[in-house]
């Protein structure tokens, strides 16, 4: 490469492409900086047309996430469950809560935790299983596994059970979480590649909403069913799933790692539309995917999760974490249990089930709202501003907790909503296009089980900490939580300005050569990249670029 340090002066970075030469072919590089060219010029139009068979494929297998989202919200809407606290809670008097019975502290936490504490085992194991058998060998053991899994979640009869369950559940769910996030950002290109991996966030909120219309639907039933039901759902997209595993295609970037190259532009023509993409066209995209695969070698050709902490990747990989670890610090696992927040801001247990599904609702309307904001903004922009707002309204929420009032109480309610509104407008579905694009493609399935396993991490926290904050038997701090989340979202917004690059519009290539020099992450937008430069054959798109680069290069030097 030109250079390790970024001086600050220059606003074009160029790849010095003459050591690759000795292991890539010269026409690979012209095929690969055509496939560059066509991808960063084709509309979005022109872009669906061509690539809607890999958003259907995107789509479909995203789906997985459905399942994890039901899940973790079953879980925490089953605290304020009559029948489930009848089952499982301890007696308390009706002054502490309406229903007679509460699920210690302890235990709230034992079974928030228990799927992150599973997803963490799950995602070590993908990042390493993904590379060496394949991504959809991977997501069917999974599949498999998770139907077992369900049988103890729906048969449980203690508490303890339950969270074996829920350990043994996040293990398969781990998986779905890296593999449908890479999957987005590798099958499609620049310009779908945030749709995508932002509707990733959307099959969350379908999961969401669909618990809580089960769970409320269920609160009649005066039976243990009330609450083995919303576990028997689990099973009912099990099948539909493992056969739109079983017929995807893989991944081309997988392929080229594993040096097929023919299956690669065949998998491409499979995922293409042949009126508008050519095997001409499928030629040059492997091309590229050469070059990229090569360039990142030639920085750091090692793909363990040792490498993702070394070199420039160590940038990269913190970044990542912390986008992802960001999504719990805004406060967004106040949302998470918004029966038991809204419960304890003194709001009865009917009315806070169906301000639940409103709340749960955002998660899609949010997302669809998001593709507006992607289409017009950055993600670094996006992902400031979110932030700022929440930490605004958490400020507001945390001081109404002092009133005791029910116009106060409902005004609480109204902002929750908004909160997850906003959430869902910004982090929750601009993180997974950031992980998805902020990690080298060599690294992707390690970097992306890596930012996962920090978002568990803090699951894990909150999950110790929120059931406190929030149980009458415990610190009991109510809507005042806000003001401690807060704290922790105006942290956040600052490291974002500070850290976070914008990826928007740029190709894998060129975010490997802007994180190889060192670019500031405020400097990403506007900095101009040629990554397919050499010394031999310049590939300028004029003399005037020529020369302008060939002055900064000169500078560099200097």
């Amino acid at each position: 490469m030109a250079s390790n340090e970024y001086s600050g002066a220059p606003n074009v970075v160029v790849a010095n492409n003459d050591e690759l030469l000795t292991k890539i072919d010269h026409q690979v590089l012209k095929d690969a900086a055509k496939a560059d060219e066509a991808e960063h010029k084709i509309s979005l139009a022109d872009a669906f047309r061509t690539h809607k068979k890999a958003i259907l494929w995107s789509m479909a297998l995203s789906g997985a996430l459905i399942m994890e989202g039901y899940d973790v919200v079953v879980i925490g809407s089953f605290y304020g469950h009559p029948a489930f606290l009848k089952r499982f809670g301890v007696p308390v008097p009706l002054s502490v809560s309406e229903n007679g019975y509460v699920i210690p502290a302890d235990w709230q936490s034992a079974l928030s935790n228990g799927s992150s504490a599973g997803g963490i085992i799950g995602l070590l194991i993908n990042g390493w299983a993904s590379d060496r058998f394949g991504p959809k060998r991977v997501m069917m053991v999974a599949i498999v596994a998770l139907t077992c899994f369900i049988f103890v979640m729906v048969f449980a009869n203690s508490l303890g059970m339950l969270v074996a369950a829920e350990v043994l559940c996040g293990i398969p769910w781990g998986i779905f979480q890296t593999l449908t996030t890479a999957y987005a950002s590798e099958v499609c290109p620049i310009q779908l590649r945030g749709y995508l991996t932002a509707y990733v966030n959307l099959c969350w909120g379908v999961g969401i909403l669909l618990s809580s219309g089960v769970v409320k639907a269920t609160v009649p039933i005066a039976s243990d069913w009330s609450w083995r039901i919303p576990f028997v759902v689990q099973w009912v997209w099990v099948i539909p799933l493992f056969l739109i595993v079983c017929f995807s295609p893989h991944s081309p970037w997988w392929l080229v790692r594993q040096g097929r190259l023919e299956e690669a532009e065949d998998t491409l023509i499979k995922l293409t539309n042949p009126e508008y993409f050519s095997r001409e066209d499928a030629k040059n995209t492997v091309a590229m995917m050469i070059h990229t695969n090569e360039l990142e070698k030639q920085v750091s050709a090692g793909t363990s999760y040792i490498d993702c902490f070394r070199g420039i990747d160590r940038r990269r990989t913190e970044v990542t974490m912390m986008v992802f670890a960001m999504q719990l610090l805004s406060g967004q696992n106040l949302i998470g249990q918004g029966v038991q927040f809204l419960q304890t801001a003194g709001i009865s247990t009917n009315l806070a089930f169906s301000l639940n599904m409103v709340l749960n609702s955002m998660f899609i309307i949010g997302t669809f709202f998001s593709w507006g904001l992607l289409r017009i903004m950055g993600r670094r922009t996006i992902y400031f501003f979110g932030m700022a707002t929440m930490a605004t309204m958490l400020v507001v929420i945390g001081g109404l907790g002092f009133a005791h009032s029910n116009g106060a109480v409902y005004t609480i309610g109204g902002l929750l909503i908004g909160l997850n509104f906003i959430y869902n407008a910004s982090l929750g579905p601009v993180c997974y296009t950031l992980i998805g694009e902020l990690s080298s493609t060599r690294l992707r399935q390690k970097s992306v089980a890596l930012s996962r396993i920090a978002y568990q991490i803090m699951n894990i926290i909150c999950g110790i900490i929120v059931p406190r904050m929030l149980s009458p038997t415990a610190w009991n701090w109510g809507a005042k939580s806000g003001l401690f989340w807060a704290g922790s979202a105006g942290l956040c917004t600052a490291y974002i300005f500070l850290r976070l690059p914008e990826t928007k519009h740029r190709a894998y290539g060129e975010l490997d050569v802007l994180f190889e020099q060192g670019v500031p992450a405020w400097r990403f937008k506007g900095t101009k990249v040629d990554q397919f430069s050499t010394h031999e054959q310049p590939a300028f798109s004029s003399e005037h670029e020529k020369k302008e680069v060939n002055q900064d290069i000169a500078h560099l030097e200097h």
